[in-house]
């Protein structure tokens, strides 16, 4: 009796309306997963999760096709780069000379001087790096190896070289932020001698600079009675060690020239001064035009 005086629940009571008016009584678990069969619901789980494979799949797919994109173009770049290309046609000796201007100066460089290739190209260069037979100054021969029939008779007269050393290496660029060199050999050279000057054969004078300084193991060749006239910073001889090497810088215009060349060629600094003089008004060529022709004699 007391569970008639219970209010039934609300889904008896919704079951006992339904009755009523429709003729059939629904249960208070009819509800709307109910009525989806089992095979139904376990088919809609699996293709759930099957979309979200497919989604997790091609999130993780996408950053791996990427990566494998750029590492191929990486590698193709490096390969190409790498990659030995067949030689080139060897420049001739008598190619006209290229207007080339480094600093605002104009030269007139034989592009067979010109040692990298990228820079065989007239126009605007930061620098321009060039090699000569010496002491013909002529361009080396395209196989790269001097040859005595690149002499002319004149030239068969020069000292011979002790070191077999025959190559003059130029390089042609602008001063920059540096000292001008006639101003470095009055007040930067000086402070770091470390002896007196004592004067070597033929009027050069030559001052050794101390250890532990910038320019160790190195000499300052000048001439005794006039230093600006031509001076340059040698290494020394040495045993088991390459041929010493002179360094001489000069001033056109803006633009800084140093020449390279071995030491023993001060056996004849003379012939090497007016070697450079010659050189310097073949590259130099006044504008105009026209090329003008050098007397090597």
């Amino acid at each position: 009796m007391y569970a008639k005086a219970i209010a039934k629940p609300g889904a008896d009571r919704h079951g006992v309306i339904k009755k009523g008016l429709t003729g059939k009584l629904v249960g208070p678990c009819d509800t709307r997963h109910d009525s989806v069969p089992a095979t139904e619901r376990r088919m809609t789980r699996h293709a759930v999760f099957g979309l979200r494979l497919r989604r997790k799949t091609r999130s993780l797919l996408l950053p791996l096709v990427l990566l494998f994109a750029v590492s191929s173009a990486l590698v193709s770049f490096i390969s190409y780069v790498l990659w030995p290309t067949w030689p080139k046609a060897a420049t001739a000796v008598d190619t006209p000379s290229l207007p080339v201007v480094v600093a605002g100066t104009l030269f007139n460089v034989p592009p067979p001087a010109i040692r990298a290739s990228v820079q065989r190209q007239p126009g605007t260069h930061e620098r321009i790096d060039l090699v000569f037979l010496w002491p013909s100054l002529a361009p080396p021969p395209t196989e790269g190896i001097a040859s005595a029939d690149t002499l002319t008779a004149s030239d068969s007269d020069a000292l011979p070289l002790k070191n077999g050393g025959d190559r003059l290496f130029v390089t042609i660029a602008g001063l920059g932020s540096v000292l001008a060199p006639a101003e470095r050999l009055r007040s930067v050279y000086p402070r770091y001698f470390r002896t007196q000057a004592a004067t070597a054969d033929d009027g050069l004078a030559v001052l050794p600079f101390r250890s532990a300084t910038p320019y160790e193991g190195e000499d300052l060749v000048y001439v005794a009675d006039e230093p600006e006239r031509f001076f340059s910073r040698c290494t020394r001889e040495a045993v088991h060690s390459p041929p010493a090497i002179c360094i001489h810088e000069r001033m056109l215009d803006a633009a800084e020239i140093t020449l390279r060349f071995p030491r023993a060629w001060l056996q004849d600094w003379r012939g090497v001064v007016a070697g450079f003089d010659r050189l310097v008004m073949q590259l130099h060529q006044q504008a105009g035009g026209t090329e003008r022709e050098t007397d090597d004699r």
